[in-house]
């Protein structure tokens, strides 16, 4: 029975998975998926294993952060941008005008980085609707 149910689960959760990823980003030629903070956090509800990569100055990320994100500030994301994982659904954020996020996402897709959506709404959208945030 417990064998069923973890079936049951996983075929819930790719279909939960697939769905969202089809309705509530988009994309352009470039590649770029993007979409809200709440689509984020129903992945996170759904289970998905998500990678969040904070785009803000280190100081900004100290005082809070998407449960479980890396820092990898803008200004040295050309410097350490090796630190982005190549695998896993990674997902950038900031505090930032949608231009400077983009532009960030356009870098690690000429890097060879194809795992990349934005979170397009940033850190402030996410503690708008009260969502969890690691301290």
């Amino acid at each position: 029975m417990r064998r069923g149910r973890g079936w049951l689960l996983l075929i819930a959760l790719g279909g939960v998975l697939a769905a969202l990823s089809a309705n509530a980003g988009h994309e352009t030629g470039a590649g770029y998926m993007g979409f809200p903070a709440e689509h984020a956090k129903r992945l996170l509800d759904a289970g998905a294993r998500l990678i969040f990569i904070d785009l803000r100055p280190a100081e900004e990320f100290g005082q809070g952060r998407l449960p479980g994100a890396r820092s990898v500030p803008l200004r040295e994301l050309r410097r350490r941008y090796a630190e982005v994982p190549r695998t896993g659904h990674v997902i950038l954020y900031c505090a930032c005008p949608s231009e400077e996020v983009r532009a960030a996402h356009r870098f690690l897709r000429d890097q060879g980085y194809r795992n990349l959506s934005i979170m397009e709404d940033g850190f402030p959208a996410w503690v708008k609707h009260g969502y969890p945030v690691d301290r």
